[in-house]
């Protein structure tokens, strides 16, 4: 279930993603992102991409919940958690600036795609929170490129309060966000006319400035899997099983 599409304007790529369930991500849907971030880098006739999600609710609720209550063995564990590693190490690889559109919440894994972004519009509902440590795992995936964005001690706050949600204009102010807005409208607007205007600079100098961006990130493409494996680990404990089936319910 979900869809991943792509639209073409001139030379600006939006790549839209949808679930029913509040934009969540099986893993079959994790990795036609990947597939699609990874053509879309290839495409030379782009040079911005605008990742968004379909619908007015939330941005994304991160992991699918009944994917990770199917999980029955580490394999399967450190599989699943490895696509959110996949995608991330898309984002940060891609050629091309990607640019967040976020119209509403962000949990969990939705965090660490908008981190992933290299310039985020929100509104003020696009609230935000790390859940993970409450059903018995942690955002072991998402660390490194969430701590890199709002800084380790804003991460350990994040995590450490599991139930409660991060405003959008703590996230602007940590620099999760790059610009708020108080309607969709208004950062639909905003985000037109600055994929626009990003899009008709030197694509050569936009490349160049993706790479010193992600600088020290090299070690991620190993990085990120061994965090998938802990996750894959973890999300077999009786603590998770039993905390995963609450929050279905």
């Amino acid at each position: 279930m979900g869809t991943i599409e792509v639209t073409i304007h001139d030379n600006v790529a939006t790549l839209a993603f949808f679930h029913p369930a509040s934009n969540s991500f099986p893993s079959s849907l994790l990795q036609e992102l990947t597939d699609e971030i990874n053509r879309l880098g290839k495409n030379e006739t782009i040079s911005i991409i605008i990742l968004k999600s379909t619908g007015t609710g939330a941005f994304c609720a991160g992991a699918s919940f009944e994917e990770l209550l199917s999980v029955s063995n580490y394999e399967e564990g450190s599989r699943f958690f490895s696509g959110f590693a996949n995608v991330i190490n898309a984002m940060r690889k891609c050629p091309k600036l990607i640019i967040g559109r976020i119209q509403g919440k962000a949990v969990g894994g939705g965090v660490g795609l908008v981190a992933a972004c290299d310039y985020s519009f929100a509104t003020n509902k696009s609230d935000i929170k790390l859940s993970e440590i409450a059903i018995g795992i942690g955002p072991f995936v998402i660390e490194p490129v969430v701590s890199r964005k709002i800084g380790k001690m804003a991460m350990a706050e994040m995590t450490l309060n599991p139930t409660i949600w991060k405003t959008s204009k703590w996230g602007l102010k940590k620099g999760l966000f790059s610009e708020i807005f108080e309607t969709v409208e208004e950062l639909d607007f905003r985000l037109q006319e600055y994929s626009k205007e990003l899009s008709s600079y030197n694509p050569d100098a936009l490349f160049e400035i993706k790479k010193v961006l992600w600088e020290g990130t090299d070690n991620w493409d190993s990085l990120l899997y061994e965090r998938a494996a802990i996750s894959g680990r973890l999300v077999l404990s009786d603590f998770t099983k039993s905390a995963l089936e609450k929050f279905k319910k």
